[in-house]
């Protein structure tokens, strides 16, 4: 089975639950597809992620998308009568129509990758797109509904029984969720299930027995957000401060409160005990949870009524061997046994709070004993290992049919993409600098030549000809900034190593140019390896910086079109080609003692009078008028490069 996964944003450091259940899967022997719709909002990585075999697909800019329903309308796939129905029943919040646009895109995606299920967490905006995916695709999906969510954030229960109704399956991370989830969907009881989160506990070895820090240290991990608390939790240590109690609190965590809570930390002469750490990498949380002697999440429900539901930040405490102090709300006792390995109070009860932590501080054998107890109860009941059978076992007996009515769609996709390809790098687009780009790709689309256009960079400030708005869609985008950061940063000996190089060069691109390229470099290894890349064409200068690259990481050949006006040096240019198999050159001089596959560019000069191009043709004998012997020229010369049967695969259009 090829299980897709649908996210309105991913990844999210806070939601660790959603790598380790893939991570679980992938083991299992999966093959999964994520999608997302929307990049990250920090380029902060859990290092875990790296370990997913399965890349994350970012839908293209939603410039590109409107156009993609533009075309969609026109050719009747665009799911009119839902978009229309869902408006005028749920109102203009629920954005029907951008859910479609981007479902559009992600049943296209997950069509071609020959997807049998997609499975979206949070009953939220990814389960309304997914709900558009089915009916454009006829793809299946199920939802994993948490609490918050369907309680506050969908807005609408009329929407969450229709998301219900349409899933094969809804999953409840908790009783609590069923329960509520059961309630408002009474149709769907049935198919609603109980789906705990689990951890790896490959990251928590089991604690040293008998260990305690000389002063005590208290750890809460969290959103700085109204429901997670932490006001209650200052306001219980200043009481404990006041009573003669040596302890320090560290808080993991950011968010909108962050300077509220500081300012409360100050104004209660608490600075030396409190330390607002900010966000941090999962290994240096668990570093700092597995250091601590005590965990507090003092959750609450905010004025909107939100509130935690299940917080794995106490099932990796609990793996930690650390006693838990915590609220008796929603899901929180199914996990924290009260009296056992914990203490849990009333919501918002700041004396309860501070009672609960000053047993704790004045008895050492008594959080020794609750921590041993947590762990075992993660042992026994939320390993990862365990609580994913119940969600294979669903998807297993909702895809059965599934599977069957899109084995032959998945085997024409794999077909598809055996023979080897040829990138089309194009550094940002539209580009003035590139006029007749969008011309070379219809051409090559023509010829049939398996080309996958990639664009570094939307130019989302230029206005769409009609020709650009024609190819658009068959662009493949790079995500967002903060995604090619987030790479950059994941991958700091590999990106070492490309400045290295850079720096032994005799003839070096400019630093700025290189920075940008490199991590455009970076992103595009993963995705090239994934299309079966053999030959990468940079259609311009800067692109060829980014193209060299790809040469030595993954062995690729190249070539280079060469503009008129070349933002690099000429001696940097003149270095470059001697790298490249192949290049169109607008300089003549640049062709000196090159092989045959070393062209003059003869689209450049497309836009002179035709007058003019036979004269230049008489004089210089290069046939400028005839283009489409060109365009056949440069096609088989692609043909060669990456290595496909240039006779059936190549045709040239009268």
């Amino acid at each position: 089975m090829r299980l897709g996964y649908l996210y309105s944003r991913y990844p999210v450091i806070s939601q660790t639950f959603c790598d380790a259940e893939m991570l679980a899967l992938e083991r299992r022997g999966l093959e999964l597809e994520i999608g997302s719709v929307y990049p990250p909002l920090t380029s902060l990585r859990h290092e875990h992620i790296s370990r997913l075999r399965a890349p994350v697909h970012y839908a293209s800019p939603q410039e590109i998308l409107r156009i993609s329903e533009e075309n969609a309308k026109i050719a009747g796939r665009w799911p009119r009568d839902l978009v229309e129905q869902h408006e005028r029943k749920y109102g203009p919040g629920v954005k029907a129509e951008q859910r479609a646009r981007n479902a559009l895109y992600f049943a296209d995606f997950f069509t071609h990758k020959g997807v049998d299920h997609v499975h979206v967490h949070f009953a939220n905006r990814a389960a309304h797109t997914a709900l558009f995916l089915k009916e454009i695709s006829g793809i299946p999906f199920s939802v994993t509904a948490h609490g918050q969510d369907f309680m506050k954030d969908l807005g609408s229960d009329d929407l969450l029984r229709e998301i219900c109704a349409a899933a094969e399956f809804v999953a409840a991370e908790t009783d609590y969720s069923r329960g509520l989830l059961c309630e408002r969907c009474p149709d769907s009881a049935a198919k609603i299930h109980r789906v705990y989160n689990g951890i790896d506990l490959e990251h928590f070895p089991t604690p040293a027995q008998g260990t305690t820090n000389p002063m005590p240290r208290i750890i809460s991990v969290g959103r700085l957000v109204a429901f997670k608390g932490f006001e209650h939790l200052i306001d219980a240590c200043a009481e404990l401060a006041r009573r003669g109690f040596d302890f320090v609190c560290d808080i993991i965590g950011d968010g909108p409160l962050r300077d509220r809570l500081g300012a409360k930390i100050d104004m209660l002469n608490l600075s030396s005990r409190f330390n607002l750490l900010g966000s941090l990498p999962q290994r240096a949380v668990l570093e700092k949870i597995q250091a601590a002697d005590i965990f507090a999440l003092a959750s609450v429900i905010d004025a909107q009524g939100a509130s935690d539901v299940f917080p794995t930040v106490i099932l990796e405490a609990m793996a930690s061997a650390l006693p838990v102090v915590s609220s008796r709300l929603a899901g929180i006792p199914e996990l924290v046994m009260h009296g056992q390995t914990g203490i849990l109070v009333s919501p918002g009860d700041t004396t309860a709070l501070t009672q609960a932590l000053e047993q704790l501080l004045r008895d050492a054998e008594l959080r020794l004993r609750y921590g041993r107890a947590g762990r075992a109860r993660i042992e026994q009941h939320f390993r990862i290992e365990h609580t994913v059978m119940p969600l294979l076992k669903l998807f297993e007996t909702s895809s059965a049919a599934a599977v069957k009515s899109h084995q032959r769609r998945a085997s024409q996709s794999e077909a598809a993409t055996t023979a080897r390809q040829t990138a089309y790098l194009v550094d940002r687009w539209p580009d003035k600098d590139l006029p007749l780009l969008e011309r070379e790709l219809e051409e090559m689309k023509r010829r049939k030549v398996p080309i996958v256009p990639f664009v570094c960079e939307l130019n989302s400030g230029a206005r769409f000809s009609r020709a650009m708005e024609q190819i658009a869609p068959s662009l493949e985008f790079l995500p967002d900034a903060m995604v090619i950061e987030a790479e950059w940063r994941a991958n700091t000996v590999l990106a070492q190593k490309l400045e290295e190089e850079r720096a032994q060069q005799s003839t070096r691109a400019p630093s700025a140019i290189f920075l940008r390229q490199a991590r455009f470099a970076l992103v595009l290894r993963r995705l090239l390896r994934e299309k079966k890349i053999s030959h990468v064409h940079a259609t311009s200068s800067r692109a060829l910086v980014c193209a060299l690259m790809l040469k030595k990481l993954l062995n690729v050949t190249v070539s280079a079109t060469i503009e008129p006006r070349p933002e690099l040096p000429r001696n940097w240019i003149q270095d470059a080609l001697s790298e490249c198999v192949a290049a169109r050159l607008c300089n003549r001089k640049l062709l000196h003692q090159r092989s045959g596959s070393f062209l003059v560019d003869k689209t450049t000069f497309r836009s002179a009078p035709r007058k003019a191009l036979g004269l230049i043709t008489r004089n210089t004998g290069i046939g400028l008028t005839t283009r489409a012997r060109f365009w056949h020229e440069w096609a088989e010369l692609l043909a060669r490069w990456s290595c496909i049967d240039r006779k059936s695969k190549i045709e040239n259009p009268k």
